[in-house]
């Protein structure tokens, strides 16, 4: 009896493992109940709706009563909006059809709070956004869709607003004013303390992270379980393989976790270092070519944490690959999968990593980091004409590390951040304007260990030089090959104040933190 039971299991494990993945759940879906599993385990939860929107507002010339604007002169180009009441939102920008043309000026807005508030003061929004973006020679680079626009500014749950631009040059064509809600998302990336470090803080609780899903398990995983590691979890191997139980090493001493749908699974693996290349699967032998672009469909692949390993296999694999972070998903976060263009666009490698500040301003809490989040993603897309969220990564004032665009987190995904060096290098976003604000230690402490880890998978010391080849800019003329730090500031790349000089002067600490974390001296 008992032997036909095993062997049954065993069967059905086999069957499940052998199933595509499109076929293998409905058929671990069919087994629970005879193992006495709730059903509960195996339900998969309905994707949330993520409503958000985009109110754009053409801009008007100003007549003499309303053109009074800080600098510039008499007879200066001014348009704008006069006060009104609109929708609700919480991020502006303004955008332009020639996304060649500059806007050489000034943009400030007030807006009014929600429900009656008060009025805020005059504030100005960063008009030099075109160093950022995808390259010239790049299909994202000349896309029909593309704008030019200033960089977007967060200014917090408003539903009235006000607008002057002035230009010290002819204003660029058909200028309109952005107002972008950033809609609710299922569950808000929670506040930190400042001074917590970030790989012990919590992962966020959100609903990719509450509902249990079922898993198809690889054999590649099946055969690197232990029978110790299904003991501590409580379960037989043949129960944990149709629950969707995480069975994979958890280092130091982790909590054993349920396993989530493939999203939540990156926040619950602090670590994916490399496989050595003689037991990597067959997708991951080679590295994709440069420009290479990728189907949805290759998603779960692209974001397929590598299994974790003790700690002295991870040291005999690769020494210098620092621990892997703590990173909140773009579901996490609340992305809207469908706004984005389908599929994903891969360089070689990831030479260099370009720090930025997003010059949002820091007028956020860091419980509305998420919501900060999903109002840039839409004002990439849908505004300014980017076919995903611009930067890699993003990291908030409480040093919490965010996935940015899509492609899998362990990937060389081509990005849309510095312009003429997005080939081969990665960007992190920090959430804020530090051109005169000093950004927490816990900022430096996130750059130093996403980079650490980042890099690391790469085989780049942080502390050591990356050559690239420029794709155009207003430093560097295409072509021309240029050596920079491996984690380098924005500026490096082209002339910006980007990412503000306070950010910018941190950064030989994230740089010296890194190659710590990475094991160097």
């Amino acid at each position: 009896m008992r032997c036909s039971l095993v062997s049954s299991i065993a069967v059905t494990c086999a069957t499940v493992l052998a199933l595509p993945v499109s076929l293998a759940a409905p058929a671990a879906a069919a087994v629970p109940s005879a193992l006495g599993l709730p059903p509960a385990a195996t339900a998969q939860p309905p994707a949330p709706e993520l409503p958000g929107a985009t109110q754009s507002l053409p801009l008007e010339p100003l007549d003499d009563s309303d053109r009074s604007l800080g600098g510039g002169t008499d007879d200066a180009d001014v348009q704008g909006l006069t006060r009104r009441d609109v929708r609700p939102f919480s991020l502006v920008g303004v955008v332009w059809d020639d996304p060649a043309a500059a806007l050489h000026g000034v943009v400030q807005v007030r807006t009014r709070a929600t429900g009656g508030g008060a009025w805020s003061e005059w504030q100005d929004v960063e008009t030099h956004n075109e160093e950022h973006g995808a390259d010239p020679d790049t299909a994202e680079g000349h896309g029909r869709t593309l704008k030019g626009s200033t960089a977007p500014l967060w200014v917090g749950d408003s539903d009235g607003v006000e607008i002057r631009v002035r230009g010290d040059e002819p204003l660029p064509e058909g200028l309109r004013l952005e107002l972008v809600d950033p809609g609710e998302a299922p569950g808000e990336a929670p506040a930190q303390d400042p001074g917590q470090d970030p790989t012990t803080a919590a992962a966020p609780v959100t609903a990719a992270t509450t509902a249990t899903t079922a898993t198809t398990v690889t054999a590649a995983s099946w055969s690197r379980t232990t029978a110790a590691s299904l003991t501590l979890a409580g379960l037989s191997a043949a129960q944990a393989a149709v629950s969707g139980v995480n069975t994979q090493l958890a280092p130091f001493g982790a909590a054993w976790i349920p396993a989530l749908s493939k999203e939540a699974t990156e926040l619950t693996l602090p670590y994916a270092p490399r496989v050595p290349q003689a037991m990597a699967p067959p997708a991951a032998q080679s590295a994709p070519d440069e420009g290479q672009s990728a189907p949805d469909e290759a998603l779960a692949e692209a974001e397929s944490p590598v299994e974790a390993q003790a700690p002295d296999q991870m040291a005999a694999a690769k020494p210098y690959i620092g621990p892997r972070p703590k990173i909140i998903t773009r579901a996490g976060w609340g992305a809207d999968e469908r706004i984005r263009e389908k599929g994903f666009v891969y360089t070689k490698t990831i030479k260099a990593a370009f720090v930025h500040h997003s010059a949002t301003g820091n007028n956020y809490t860091c419980a509305q980091a998420p919501s900060v989040l999903r109002s840039i993603y839409r004002y990439h897309v849908q505004s300014s004409g980017w076919r995903d969220f611009g930067y890699n990564f993003a990291v908030d004032k409480c040093g919490n590390i965010y996935e940015g665009r899509a492609g899998g987190v362990a990937k060389p995904v081509l990005g849309a951040h510095t312009l003429g060096f997005n080939t081969n290098s990665m960007g992190i976003a920090v959430l804020g304007t530090f051109t005169k604000s000093t950004p927490p230690a816990a900022v430096v402490t996130a750059v130093a260990r996403l980079t650490a880890w980042k890099l690391g998978l790469h085989g780049v010391n942080p502390k050591g030089s990356a050559y690239l080849v420029s794709g155009g800019g207003n430093l560097y003329k295409k072509g021309s090959t240029v050596k920079l730090n491996a984690i380098a500031g924005h500026r490096d790349g082209f002339a910006t104040e980007c990412p503000g000089a306070q950010l910018y002067g941190k950064l030989g600490t994230a740089r010296t933190s890194s190659a710590k974390y990475q094991g160097r001296s």
